[in-house]
């Protein structure tokens, strides 16, 4: 089964979040409208183990909210409900989201002593101007202390960052890669900003001050970044939002929202490494590109996009895709 069969999720929807950053509605964004209770958690916790087994550990994710900055008696009380079964077995961790603000030397010790293993952090950027007209209430500063400190504490460290939020652009949000990328997490998670109703963000552009950061946006800056983290070793836990029922069914009113939007980055990217090799070719030339299978239908890219984009670029008469096990990566044949 897959690792996401392992994860339990459980919203806690802007629970503990001092301010609405523009760009969020997070009850439209997980599809919960309430915050999680005790009860929600053992509840969970329950179902998941009336199912067949994973295959692996599975662990407890508290979503959304930012989980230290609610008062400390209701923690205690999340993290309480789930520690009978961490220490059964039943459970295999727990991870959390939260502001890089929301961290200390107490919480840390808080959530050491109820078994967290993961702590991620909405860094979102690492330019103040970019944060500040986000609204987001902290600094590039408070991302780089609290990712410090989480690592020293002996958490598994993960940062979340945002591309096309007020006042970026390619250069800033590739450099925001670069700056998450030198802090060392154990993973990423990379979000296209998506304009959600019921927010700040959508009256803005609505208004006509904030211009869309389109799919393709996305696409092209994703492309640079995600070779910025595989250069670095960190993995990309998830980019894009999570599709929801009521993000495709409207809640998401523009934006970088699409289901499969890791896919479409992975397929440019097996474009920009096409065009490099089909550079100085002949037009009318018939040329054949040599694939390792599993990189097939990402060169391809969706309904074919990548052949005929190539195709029509160079001058190509044919452009044959073939895949070859042999081939390690992507060679070309004249």
């Amino acid at each position: 089964m897959s690792a996401r069969a392992s994860i339990i999720p459980v919203f806690v929807p802007h629970l503990g979040c001092p301010n609405d950053c523009v760009f969020c509605n997070q009850r439209r964004i997980s599809g919960s409208l309430a915050p999680a209770s005790p009860q929600d958690v053992t509840g969970a916790i329950e179902r998941a183990l009336r199912l067949p087994s994973p295959g692996s550990k599975r662990q407890l994710a508290f979503y959304g909210g930012s989980f230290t900055a609610i008062p400390d008696s209701e923690q205690e009380a999340l993290l309480g409900a789930a520690l009978p079964y961490l220490e059964r077995g039943d459970i295999g961790s727990i991870r959390l989201s939260t502001r890089p603000d929301a961290i200390d030397g107490a919480v840390l010790a808080r959530l050491k002593r109820y078994g967290v293993e993961t702590v991620e952090l909405g860094a979102q950027s690492m330019s103040d101007r970019v944060l500040a007209l986000s609204g987001r209430g902290h600094t590039a500063q408070d991302v780089e202390n609290a990712s410090r400190a989480v690592k020293a504490a002996g958490f598994r460290l993960v940062l979340q960052m945002m591309t096309g939020l007020p006042g970026s652009d390619d250069e800033s949000d590739v450099e925001t890669a670069r700056k998450i990328a030198s802090l060392g997490p154990d993973g990423v998670r990379v979000y296209p900003t998506v304009i959600v109703r019921d927010t700040v963000l959508y009256d803005l552009w609505k208004a006509g001050r904030y211009s869309e950061h389109t799919v393709e946006d996305a696409v092209r800056v994703c492309a640079r970044i995600v070779p910025v983290f595989n250069a670095a070793g960190i993995p990309i836990i998830r980019m894009g939002l999570n599709p929801t029922e009521d993000l495709s069914g409207g809640d998401a009113a523009g934006g970088a929202y699409h289901p499969a939007l890791g896919e479409l980055v992975r397929a440019r990217i097996m474009r920009g490494r096409a065009e490099a090799m089909l550079e100085g070719a002949v037009p009318g030339s018939e040329i054949t590109l040599r694939v390792n299978p599993r990189l097939t239908s990402q060169l391809v890219g969706q309904h074919g996009t990548n052949r005929t984009y190539l195709t029509e670029k160079f001058g190509l008469k044919s452009l044959k895709i073939v895949p070859d096990n042999a081939v390690e990566t992507l060679t070309r044949e004249d």
